[in-house]
């Protein structure tokens, strides 16, 4: 074996500090990975989760089954969803949405790397710089309620991004917001798959049954078995 130079010594060092002051490895590496991708990261976006893997399954088969062609992603933070969903839907149209200038700066990096012109990035707030009409509306919104985040485990307190992750008093601000808007942005035949916190199944079910009445509404667990995703499907009658 090689031994290490003087440089790669001292930048080991400093990871190894870093990693014992609960900085998460993939922010020290600078690299996270997501459905078999390697995706850029910063304390800029939100680490992407195996458990945000199973919403891209779901949008992946409700968009081949229904000819998506205009795919939202809003709050796309490293651009993960939207880049898989690209890459496997080349007839797609994808956008995306952020709010923090940073984070899309990481997008756009990891769709350079993954997905070469295949994204429409947009800076703002929710779908409020969407005009097309949607097929198809991914969104990972900050979940985390106020009293969760106390409880929240301090490598994710103080690296992560607090607007990433704090959906107010009972975390679903954002997602009623996004749902309220997505009202008359959405095509007679679309759907909309949305993450959740664990606890937040039945009430972001309620939620989504009082912006849409008439679509159905479904609730998904994650491999864990914890309430995960919120499907709303609407079909044109």
């Amino acid at each position: 074996d090689t031994p290490l130079t003087d440089e790669q010594h001292r930048q080991y060092q400093q990871m190894l500090q870093r990693a014992q002051q609960k900085e998460p490895i993939p922010y020290i590496t600078g690299h996270a990975p997501f459905y078999g991708l390697d995706f850029l990261v910063s304390p800029a976006v939100l680490i992407p989760r195996p458990e945000t893997e199973q919403l891209v399954e779901m949008a992946l088969r409700w968009a081949a089954a229904h000819h998506a062609r205009h795919i939202v992603d809003v709050g796309t933070g490293s651009g993960c969803i939207p880049i898989v969903l690209a890459r496997h839907l080349p007839q797609a149209q994808v956008t995306a949405v952020d709010i923090s200038q940073p984070a899309l700066q990481i997008a756009r990096q990891n769709a350079l790397r993954l997905a070469p012109g295949r994204i429409h990035f947009h800076h703002g707030s929710l779908l409020e710089p969407v005009t097309q009409p949607i097929d198809l509306l991914t969104a990972n919104l900050p979940y985390i309620s106020d009293a969760e985040w106390t409880e929240l485990d301090d490598g994710v307190k103080w690296f992560e991004p607090a607007i990433a992750l704090r959906g107010g008093q009972d975390g679903l601000a954002l997602i009623q917001q996004l749902l309220k808007q997505a009202v008359d942005k959405l095509k007679p035949v679309s759907a909309i798959f949305l993450e959740i916190g664990w606890q937040q199944g039945s009430a972001a079910t309620r939620l989504a049954q009082s912006i849409f009445p008439n679509a159905s509404i479904s609730l998904i667990q994650d491999y864990a078995g914890h309430d995960r995703i919120v499907a709303v499907e609407m079909i044109n009658n």
